[in-house]
């Protein structure tokens, strides 16, 4: 077992296996057949010496002692991750990879427009997104660089103020021709509404015409800011959108324009031992110019 610690490629198909739950998933998501698959992780389990999977009608299952093992093998993959992203580009040179920490709304309908133009001047640059509503740890390595939407607090961290996104209420013009439009916070809920499904701490002292805004009060819930853009955009009800995104698309039209509208700062963020990486840094400057455009509606 002294050497378990340096086989990261077994390591590697043990996290395949338990995101994927299947030797089948894990072999189609690293690209291997399922029987190396299963190699790798018969050779783990010899030198750990304990069953890491239990075969049900779902899949394979990780046992308790694979469940304690994930948060290292993901501190692993992290460190792996890092390694071959830093040594994708000498540090003084426009190439290699730059990965980019964002929201689903912000990496699905802003970033990419955003990137293009950064693309065609260094095309040696190579990006990798990464989508989630959760924060992306810089210190940890789990990206390059981070738009946020809330102020960094970390030290050690470089962190540019590009503004505030304004989000106000819109409908597609589809709904609003069946439905019409609500003339005040009260009937906004007479109306079919899109929000949150179980991230309800977004929804902490958020308030519509005096009303605390509850789960229930939707009728499509989901917490995918891209799935509720697209439902918003298929017509299927009233919700949020960035006003200068709604602005691109003739077709939303904006719902209690005089009462509701949110902010929401947006940050561009990276680690202070980055700063000289060439790559990293002509990212993170045409992010903070471009978003600050973006913000700004220009």
């Amino acid at each position: 077992m002294k050497n378990l610690a340096d086989q990261w490629e077994l390591w590697r198909t043990f996290l395949a296996v338990v995101r994927e739950g299947s030797l089948s998933g894990a072999a189609r998501m690293l690209g291997m057949t399922q029987p190396t698959a299963g190699r790798h992780i018969d050779a783990l389990e010899t030198a750990i010496g304990v069953k890491l999977f239990t075969r049900s009608r779902d899949g394979l299952l990780p046992t308790a002692l694979a469940e304690t093992l994930v948060p290292h093998a993901e501190t692993m993959a992290l460190a792996a991750a890092k390694l071959v992203r830093t040594a994708s580009g000498e540090q003084g040179q426009a190439r290699g990879t730059v990965r980019i920490a964002a929201s689903e709304m912000v990496g699905t309908f802003v970033l990419p427009a955003e990137l293009v133009s950064l693309r065609h001047r260094h095309p040696a640059i190579e990006f990798e997104l990464a989508l989630s509503n959760r924060n992306d740890n810089l210190l940890r390595g789990e990206a390059d660089i981070a738009v946020r939407m809330v102020r960094p607090e970390q030290e050690a961290i470089v962190a540019r103020h590009v503004g505030t996104v304004r989000v106000g209420l819109f409908a597609h013009r589809s709904y609003t021709q069946l439905y019409g439009v609500p003339q005040n916070a009260d009937e906004l809920f007479e109306h079919s509404t899109i929000g949150i499904d179980k991230d309800e701490a977004l929804l902490a002292g958020i308030k519509v015409g005096g009303r605390n805004l509850a789960r229930d009060m939707f009728a499509l819930r989901c917490d995918s800011d891209a799935a509720q853009m697209m439902a918003l955009k298929a017509g299927l009800g009233i919700g949020g959108c960035h006003l200068v995104l709604a602005a691109q698309d003739p077709d939303l039209v904006r719902v209690l324009p005089e009462t509701i509208e949110f902010g929401y700062e947006m940050w561009v963020a990276m680690h202070e031992d980055l700063q000289d990486t060439r790559r990293v840094r002509l990212v993170f400057d045409h992010l903070v110019g471009a978003l600050s455009a973006y913000v700004n509606g220009r």
